[in-house]
């Protein structure tokens, strides 16, 4: 899967009003209220992103959770509501960031195919924050990659995911090559079929702009009528697996 519009994937535009925005666009096969499900639903974002949750009052959403983490759980203001075409957020960024707008846009194509649209915004006067916009396009386009395989492959199934995140004492690199030998795909090429009997779809390490520490995340999405309980009985020995290559740092340490 590739963006629709060629260029620079990490370009910030600029606008003289102060707003910086990244945008993603991608088809994914779908009626528009199938992708709607995905994109707008606490179960749907859950099924491949990360946990959410959304408030609603008089039959709309007004307010969603999500949670990448312990202690990260930026909450956002639901700006715009319109099923099954359009929603926009704006509401908490990681990292001391302005407040990150969301616009999500939904296009029904011909031979069932929908085009998703996402810009992601926030107004700053200098360019000190530019980075952590780029940083947000460049980790989400992964997490795109499993939604357009969940409604490939599993659309209209049950879901149920389960995530590990924790901090490392190590660079993002060492952290990245920890991880991938381990689990057998060191020197994976992006696009290359990998089977594992756990079934990972996503994992990844990240590092905060601004020096914040280096974290390792795992998730793992699970599909079917047995999601649920799958995770219940994988996730105790996910969460050794990662102890066991990733102990806690020590105080005071990265």
């Amino acid at each position: 899967m590739k963006e629709k519009h060629e260029g620079d994937p990490m370009s910030v535009k600029h606008e003289p009003c102060g707003r910086r925005s990244v945008e993603t666009t991608f088809d994914v096969p779908g009626t528009p209220e199938e992708v709607w499900y995905a994109i707008a639903t606490g179960p749907g974002i859950s099924s491949w992103f990360v946990p959410a949750e959304f408030e609603t009052q008089d039959g709309k959403s007004v307010a969603m959770k999500l949670t990448f983490g312990p202690g990260m759980e930026p909450r956002s203001k639901i700006t715009a509501w319109h099923p099954p075409r359009t929603f926009a957020s704006q509401g908490e960024s990681m990292g001391g960031a302005p407040p990150l707008a969301t616009e999500w846009n939904v296009e029904a194509r011909s031979g069932g195919v929908c085009t998703v649209r996402i810009v992601q915004s926030f107004f700053a006067s200098t360019d000190e924050w530019d980075q952590q916009l780029e940083f947000a396009k460049a980790a989400f386009f992964g997490f795109v990659r499993t939604l357009v395989l969940s409604l490939t492959h599993f659309r209209g199934q049950r879901s149920a995911i389960t995530q590990f995140v924790a901090p490392v004492a190590a660079t993002e690199s060492e952290a990245w090559q920890t991880i991938t030998t381990a689990s057998g795909i060191d020197g994976a090429r992006v696009s290359q079929l990998w089977v594992a009997p756990a079934g990972v779809l996503a994992l990844g390490t990240w590092g905060f702009p601004g020096g914040g520490p280096t974290m390792i995340a795992m998730n793992f999405y699970m599909y079917g009528e047995d999601a649920a309980a799958t995770v219940a009985r994988v996730s105790p020995q996910w969460q050794a697996w990662i102890a066991q290559r990733f102990p806690a740092p020590a105080e005071g340490g990265r």
